[in-house]
């Protein structure tokens, strides 16, 4: 059987991360996340996990190294993988899935929700140090960084949709549909 392989794209705070742990949860998926090499980095170098760190680091990776080298990470995780359904979490532009759109298997899932909504997800989980205290502007602020700016471009090119401004119940019906 070939692998099934989701990479989740969408705006900060869109419900990427609760997908994935849903898939790791329910199909013992294999999960890997695209900022665990940031994250990984910024805890070498005694930084705050804040968006805007990830960010500059995402920038100096890429820039020195190449565009697509989170791509090619993410293609030999998933290459490496046990699991019939590996998840990945967080694409933001069209390099990230050059070498994963190649692998049998691949779905580009764009998840869509409302900007408030999004919001309030943020600062209700505040997953980074910087999550609980972000204003509305901030929040807004936010999507001018330079990893973000390319994330409309690549839901464009999902292979499918889901709208994730319901309830927990309605977006797992919808992840479910997706190993169907």
């Amino acid at each position: 059987m070939d692998k099934k392989i989701l990479v989740f794209t969408g705006l900060p705070a869109c419900g990427k991360g609760t997908a994935a742990k849903y898939f790791k949860e329910k199909y013992q998926a294999g999960s890997f996340r695209f900022s665990t090499i940031m994250r990984d980095l910024l805890d070498r170098v005694y930084l705050p996990h804040s968006r805007e760190n990830m960010s500059r680091i995402s920038t100096i990776l890429r820039q020195n190294f190449s565009e697509d080298l989170f791509a090619k990470t993410m293609a030999e995780d998933v290459k490496n993988a046990k699991e019939d359904i590996v998840v990945i979490d967080g694409a933001r532009r069209l390099a990230d899935i050059e070498h994963l759109s190649k692998i049998s298997g691949f779905k580009l899932v764009a998840i869509e929700v409302d900007m408030r909504i999004r919001y309030e997800r943020l600062v209700k989980r505040g997953e980074n140090p910087d999550d609980k205290s972000k204003t509305w502007e901030d929040f807004q602020a936010d999507h001018e960084l330079e990893t973000e700016l390319s994330i409309p471009e690549l839901m464009e090119k999902a292979d499918v949709m889901v709208d994730n401004n319901g309830s927990l119940e309605d977006f797992y019906k919808q992840l479910d549909q997706l190993v169907k």
